[in-house]
């Protein structure tokens, strides 16, 4: 990438290059997919999407919890990395999975924030992935309130902490 190149044309051009991976992808698999490319949060996102089959036939690209999901967004975007020579954050959702589960993590998050205000005591989340973290921590944020990612890998969560008396 060109250091003359604005920060949402350098995101656009990750999802152009993450497009085109992912393409070559789905045909290597033989399963038919639509992509649909946006910048969100400051990073490029993509989603894969099936209308003619339904999405049943991406249930394979995602995995039992996501763990599936989790590589290909890592193979993706160590191919932008590739291209572009900058480290990517590219967000890869299928089939609504990872929306699904930031809806499901929004409203414990903000179960946790008010357990935090009601108590006055830090509320501690299950062990999450660094996606499910973000999100909580992104709510908690938007509360006014911190929150902080304790532990080690695969026991790290998140800690919210109850409003400064």
């Amino acid at each position: 990438m060109t250091e003359d190149k604005s920060p949402l044309s350098r995101l656009e051009e990750e999802g152009e290059i993450a497009a085109d991976y992912l393409e070559e992808l789905l045909d290597i698999a033989d399963l038919d997919g639509d992509l649909d490319i946006d910048v969100e949060n400051g990073r490029a996102a993509i989603e894969i999407v099936s209308e003619e089959y339904g999405d049943r036939w991406l249930r394979r690209l995602i995995g039992d919890d996501g763990e599936v999901l989790e590589a290909l967004q890592e193979l993706t975007r160590l191919a932008v990395q590739a291209k572009t020579g900058e480290r990517s954050r590219l967000m890869l959702d299928i089939a609504g999975f990872r929306r699904g589960v930031k809806d499901r993590l929004t409203a414990q998050a903000n179960e946790a924030v008010e357990r935090a205000r009601a108590t006055g005591q830090p509320v501690a989340l299950a062990p999450m992935n660094p996606f499910e973290r973000k999100v909580v921590h992104d709510v908690a944020k938007e509360a006014g309130l911190v929150s902080a990612s304790e532990g080690v890998e695969p026991r790290r969560h998140v800690v919210i902490q109850p409003p400064a008396a």
